[in-house]
């Protein structure tokens, strides 16, 4: 049954994916990224891994997703801009390495090298212990106490720099209204 489903999602997924990229609308491709990010949540649900798929459906299907919505309809995107001929280079080009990242995962998925799985260490209770370093595990707990204790500044700087970026979207995507006073002089 978790074969089939995974074949399922995995189908949804690819296609949702695909579906962005062939898309002309920049609003259906928005639609259809949330689709490949709801995919993708599920895939974790089936490697039960649930902190992550709920992550997946607050942060990338929610908010980010959101702020690109945003974006697209502040710029009022259109699809007849642009050079046709810059555009049809840049379409080869991209298809080239996707389809060259696509033989490497597949050849590499079948060679039968893979990485050796690491080992997981307990949350340990004791502070002194916690000095040397911070054990990860698959809880959310150890997660958020390292988010909070070690990566705090990083977490932080990451958090400004989104919220410089979203000004600048702001700033840029405003149209300056001219008025009918300096036309006429």
């Amino acid at each position: 049954m978790l074969d089939i489903l995974f074949y399922v999602f995995s189908a949804i997924t690819l296609i949702a994916a695909v579906l962005m990229i062939l898309t002309p609308s920049a609003v259906n491709g928005a639609f259809s990224m949330i689709v490949a990010f709801l995919g993708t949540a599920a895939l974790f649900v089936l490697l039960e891994a649930y902190f992550l798929a709920i992550v997946q459906v607050v942060v990338y299907a929610g908010a980010v997703m959101v702020l690109f919505l945003f974006i697209i309809m502040l710029l009022d995107v259109e699809k007849g801009e642009g050079s046709t001929q810059y555009k049809d280079k840049l379409t080869i080009g991209a298809a080239a390495v996707g389809f060259l990242l696509v033989a490497v995962l597949v050849c590499s998925a079948f060679s039968g090298a893979h990485l050796p799985e690491p080992t997981l260490a307990a949350v340990a209770e004791n502070p002194q212990a916690l000095e040397a370093g911070i054990p990860f595990t698959t809880s959310s707990k150890s997660f958020g106490y390292s988010l909070f204790t070690k990566y705090m500044l990083p977490f932080q700087v990451a958090g400004f720099l989104l919220l410089a970026a979203m000004i600048g979207v702001i700033v840029v995507s405003k149209k300056h209204e001219v008025s009918a006073e300096s036309d006429n002089s």
